[in-house]
This record gives structure tokens, sequence and C-alpha cells, in this order.
């Protein structure tokens, strides 16, 4: 039975856990354009960029204190008339992948979105990421736009997908 959740923001203390479990992504190729681990110094900007604008980066954890992972919303396009649309990120522990998660996770943030202005929300996924894109399908994100193989990992060109809803 998996436990409820707890949502927090995030601080500088937590940036370690952010990056490993970022960083613990990067072999798959199927959930960032990093090609190599990154390091808490260059991930510094974007958390404190998440202080700003209603652009939270949350800690999920478990009522007992486990980390589940993070979700965090940040600026699409970064132009004012764009204010209300955001781009989501969510992140998994490794050991907490495959148990629902992510899908209690992304139902948070649609609740939650409309108290910060925010009307739109894209979602930025690899199409060979079927899981995510089943994901978000399943809770209302129709596919908005198809970047072809745009990126290049371990000399696979792999396509974009664009996904949105309106909350």
């Amino acid at each position: 039975m998996k436990e409820t959740l707890v949502y927090r923001d995030a601080t500088l203390q937590d940036l370690p856990s952010v990056v490993a479990i970022y960083n613990s992504t990067v072999p798959s190729r199927l959930v960032t354009a990093d090609t190599e681990q990154v390091t808490v110094a260059h991930k510094e900007a974007w958390f404190t960029a998440h202080n700003t604008y209603n652009r939270p980066l949350w800690m999920v954890e478990t009522t007992h204190g486990n980390l589940v992972g993070w979700i965090s919303f940040q600026d699409f396009y970064g132009r004012p008339a764009y204010k209300g649309t955001v781009e989501i990120s969510i992140y998994l522990d490794e050991k907490q992948r495959k148990k629902g998660y992510g899908r209690e996770i992304l139902r948070h943030a649609l609740r939650e979105a409309p108290t910060m202005g925010i009307h739109t929300i894209l979602a930025f996924i690899f199409a060979h990421n079927s899981p995510s894109l089943k994901l978000f399908s399943d809770e209302g994100f129709e596919k908005w736009g198809n970047l072809p193989d745009i990126a290049v990992l371990d000399g696979i060109h792999r396509s974009l997908v664009i996904l949105g809803r309106k909350v």
C-alpha cells in the first residue's frame, strides 16, 4: 500500500537530493537530454529561479519522511504574456518508481496550478518515453506538438513531444 504524500518547498539543503534523483535518470536516455551527470553547482541558478513568480520546486515525501521525488514548474519562454503557462517536471527516486506516485504527484500539480495563476501546463517528453506519455495522456494532456529528431542520444536521433493541458 502506498503511503500518503507530503509536499513541501525545497530548500537549498535539498539540492543534493534533487540532483541525485535527476542524475539517476540520465543513463536511461528516456527523461532528460543531459548526457552526463550534472553537479549541484550546475543546478544552483535553476534552483533559485523556482523561488519567484509562483514557480515552485516541491520535495515529495511520505508521511514517514521517505523521499519520493520532486516536482517543479518553470517558466515557458520567459515572456510576460506567457506567465500563466508553465513547463512541468516530475522526477522520482529510483526506489519509488512504478508505484503510482507519478500519477499522484501530477494530480497534485493540476489541483495546485490554478491557485498560482497558472492556466496551462506543458510537458516536454521524449517520443520514446512511453510510460510518461501514457501517464500524461491518462490525465487529460493532449499532443500539442512534435519536434522530430531534435535530440541525439548515443548517436540515435530522438523526437520530443509537447503535451499540454488547460487547468
